[in-house]
């Protein structure tokens, strides 16, 4: 057991706001990291970058459930307050905001609501519809209850870290997003809270989404199609993973390049293995 002082942990929203202007007064900056908990290496990345950044670190663990849809993994996903206090305590963090539905959503979900648009129907939200929506509305209400000058995003998240750079943007929300790249287990596979639910069989057929980015990556510079066919190739050779989609797209739009592309793009890809869904992505130039 530890004996280092676990953070502080704040419930309200009111209290969230106290601690704000504390800190404020007192002439301190402060990070956000915005979690769902169950706390893994890749969330210990944000949080060590928080440090570097700002005086003082928040991280927030709130499940919400507006981004999660009617059939998706709400009730089960894995919700490890008591180790995470125990991680965030070792790592010196002395505030964490894990409110409760009822304070985040008082009256229920809220009948106003950030647009995720276009983009946010596409890919994951093609698959998760309203899943951007209520990430977005979320992620503005937590930096709207604790104003701070910084806040963390994974780049594993592509398409919602695309989504939440652009509302920060276009609603000049006066902060700086930190991007945080993707952290990764010794056989390729992205961190994910989720990976938790893979048993050996299905965490080894799960390590072909990094194995198509990278046999994508090494195409580029043979063009669009070497990628696809790259990518594909690798997918296709392994029958564990049911393929969700696997796209090239415009690091500006996030939408996919025409063909005959060539420059900066982002590959993104999302396979079901058994019960458990799972993206990654990675960056090439296409040549």
């Amino acid at each position: 057991m530890s004996s280092s002082p676990r953070p502080q942990v704040i419930e309200t929203v009111a209290g969230m706001r106290d601690v704000v202007a504390h800190e404020r007064e007192a002439g301190r900056t402060i990070a956000l990291t915005p979690t769902l908990g169950a706390l893994h290496a890749g969330h210990v990345a944000h949080v060590e970058r928080a440090a570097e950044l700002a005086d003082v670190r928040i991280v927030s663990i709130f499940v919400n459930p507006t981004q999660f849809g009617a059939n998706e993994d709400l009730d089960k996903y894995p919700r490890t307050m008591d180790d995470d206090l125990e991680l965030l305590g070792e790592m010196g963090v002395p505030y964490v905001f894990a409110p409760s539905v009822e304070e985040m959503y008082p009256k229920g979900p809220t009948s106003t609501t950030i647009s995720a648009g276009q983009v946010g129907t596409m890919f994951e939200g093609k698959t998760r519809a309203g899943h951007f929506d209520g990430v977005l509305t979320v992620v503005a209400k937590l930096l709207a209850i604790t104003t701070p000058q910084f806040v963390t995003f994974g780049q594993k998240d592509a398409q919602q870290l695309f989504l939440v750079r652009r509302m920060i943007t276009d609603l000049n929300i006066p902060v700086r997003m930190e991007i945080i790249e993707t952290v990764r287990d010794d056989d390729g596979l992205a961190l994910s809270s989720r990976n938790q639910f893979l048993d050996a069989s299905q965490r080894e057929a799960a390590t072909i989404l990094s194995t198509a980015l990278k046999a994508a990556t090494s195409a580029a510079d043979s063009g669009l199609d070497a990628v696809i066919a790259a990518a594909q190739g690798a997918l296709m050779g392994e029958s564990r993973a049911e393929l969700d989609y696997f796209s090239v797209v415009n690091t500006e739009t996030f939408t996919p390049v025409p063909d005959g592309f060539r420059g900066p793009a982002t590959a993104i890809v999302a396979a079901r293995v058994g019960d458990t869904r799972l993206i990654d992505n990675s960056s090439l130039y296409v040549g």
